[in-house]
């Protein structure tokens, strides 16, 4: 019962310490983050944080790929709602466009970009488990729209990935170019209806 409660506690203050680097690398920078503002931001000595993490490299890696797995559960948590093709992606198409809007996300995906060179690999698997994760999730809706015969695609991947397409201009693209937190000039239910009555013309069966 002692040793589940430490684990337990541990567990929590790592994710609390998780918590505060993030928040400062993506304020911060990599080259700017100190490894004192994190431990103070997290509550902890230095000490205690080097003994959870040995490095501020280390802390950098583990900071993106827990990132990555938690930011897009919306995404792969839309891809599980239950109605027509209309409704199935409509509710993908809200969650992506969010996911994407969100001033966090973008500064995540400007982050790692911006540290590719120092650390290729984090960059390698961000990106991949992303593409993993949305693009994942948006394949999933095809293919079992088009099993249901709601939709008709040859190749559902390259379907899914003009859905996402038609969201990604008007979300990250503008948010990378213009900056994290300038959001559309429509708004984002309105920028995913639009891509799904657009992509149901080119698709639906219905």
């Amino acid at each position: 019962m002692l040793i589940g409660a430490g684990l337990k506690r541990s567990e929590h203050k790592k994710a609390e310490i998780l918590a505060a680097a993030r928040d400062i690398f993506l304020k911060e920078g990599y080259a700017d983050a100190g490894m004192e503002a994190v431990a103070r931001a997290a509550g902890v000595s230095t000490a205690t944080l080097y003994a959870y993490f040995p490095s501020k490299a280390e802390l950098f890696r583990t900071v993106v790929v827990d990132s990555v797995r938690t930011m897009a559960e919306p995404v792969r948590e839309s891809a599980r709602t239950v109605g027509d093709a209309r409704a199935r992606l409509t509710a993908l198409s809200r969650a992506y466009a969010e996911f994407f809007a969100t001033p966090a996300t973008r500064a995540m995906f400007r982050m790692v970009t911006a540290e590719r060179r120092r650390f290729e690999g984090v960059a390698d698997h961000f990106l991949g488990a992303a593409r993993e994760s949305l693009g994942g999730a948006a394949i999933q809706v095809v293919k079992e729209l088009n099993a249901s015969g709601e939709l008709k695609v040859d190749k559902p991947s390259w379907a899914a990935g003009q859905l996402m397409g038609m969201l990604d201009h008007a979300t990250l693209v503008l948010g990378l170019s213009a900056g994290d937190e300038v959001q559309p000039d429509r708004p984002v239910n309105q920028i995913a209806e639009d891509a799904v009555e657009t992509f149901l013309a080119r698709y639906g069966t219905g």
